[in-house]
């Protein structure tokens, strides 16, 4: 099983990964980041298939897969 961080601190809010994770497992945060913006969080609950959307999406380069 995959997992993947992401730096909240780096995060704009353009919310590209949330849209483009086909598993759906990366939601908005109801915190706010330093930049004053509701970043985007892993959301663990299903399984991450390490496809590598999300991080090639990100145009921050904000976001880590671990395989």
């Amino acid at each position: 099983m995959a997992k993947i961080k992401i730096n909240k601190d780096r995060c704009k809010g353009c919310y590209l990964c949330v849209v483009n994770c086909p598993q759906g497992l990366i939601k908005v945060s109801q915190e706010l980041n330093v930049k004053g913006i509701k970043p985007a969080v892993f959301s663990a609950s299903r399984k991450c298939t390490g496809c590598g959307m999300c991080a090639l999406i990100c145009p921050d380069r904000g976001i880590i897969i671990y395989r």
